[in-house]
């Protein structure tokens, strides 16, 4: 199994910034490495959308919506993915979700998530 858990969401005015982090846990060693990890996001009354992903090799990809604002990087040695979100507006607003890949068994991993609000 695989934990997933992140932090860094919170309360934010519009224009201003966030980093959000997600540390992968337990069957990740060896054979048992993961992959790909991204982040991905749900708004109020909406359907889970792809924000931005990272692959070991550090290939990027993001949604239209976040290119220029959002930046996705990781840690392979801490098992970690950040995502810095600058300029953030009302509509970025949503429970923000990581998600890992572990190619050895094709399985994908899910955080709980971690709620942004970008309000005045």
């Amino acid at each position: 199994q695989v934990q997933l858990v992140e932090s860094g969401g919170g309360l934010v005015q519009p224009g201003g910034s966030l980093r959000l982090s997600c540390t992968a846990s337990g069957s990740i060693f060896g054979v048992n490495a993961i992959g790909s990890m991204g982040w991905y996001r749900q708004p109020p009354g909406q359907e889970r959308e792809l924000v931005a992903t990272i692959t070991r090799g550090r290939t990027t990809n993001y949604a239209d919506s976040v290119k220029g604002r959002f930046t996705i990087s990781r840690d392979n040695a801490k098992n970690t993915v950040y995502l810095q979100m600058n300029s953030l507006k009302p509509e970025d607003t949503a429970v923000y979700y990581c998600k890992t890949h572990r190619p050895y068994d094709g399985m994908n991993y899910w955080g709980k998530g971690t709620l942004v609000t970008v309000s005045s």
